[in-house]
């Protein structure tokens, strides 16, 4: 199956996307050791499990390297934070861009630069909008 629109990751999934996207492919001993790195011990029996419903759901395929398995990302990084931005918007904000920005502005602490650039973004999304 592949990743859908409507689907998104577990927090544990994305966990592990993270991780693929970041190395490119990756062995279930260096997932470990990159979970371990932010705090989410995982046992090997458990990476090996989710890695196997990930393939299922058609988010990463694996390959045979000597007797090791290495997993790679099938489905885009871009593409995924994509979809999963717009079925939050979608879902919880009803649509309303301005009701996502305002409750992303007003509930935490926005830096000088990242307000900067998202004035920036605003002002070419602004010259190329026909509307």
């Amino acid at each position: 199956m592949a990743f859908q629109k409507k689907r998104m990751f577990t927090e544990g999934e994305l966990d592990f996307m993270k991780i693929l996207w970041d190395k490119g492919e990756a062995k279930p001993e260096e997932i470990r050791q990159e979970l371990n790195k932010i705090g989410r011990p995982v046992n090997f029996g458990t990476i090996r499990n989710i890695l196997i419903v990930m393939i299922e759901k058609g988010y990463v395929k694996r390959k045979r390297k000597g007797k090791a398995y290495l997993y790679r990302a099938l489905i885009d990084e871009e593409k995924a934070k994509k979809n999963m931005a717009q079925h939050l918007l979608k879902r919880l904000f009803g649509g309303s861009e301005s009701l996502l920005m305002g409750a992303l502005l007003k509930n935490r602490d926005v830096s000088r630069k990242e307000l900067d650039e998202i004035e920036l973004l605003i002002a070419e999304r602004k010259k190329s909008s026909k509307k």
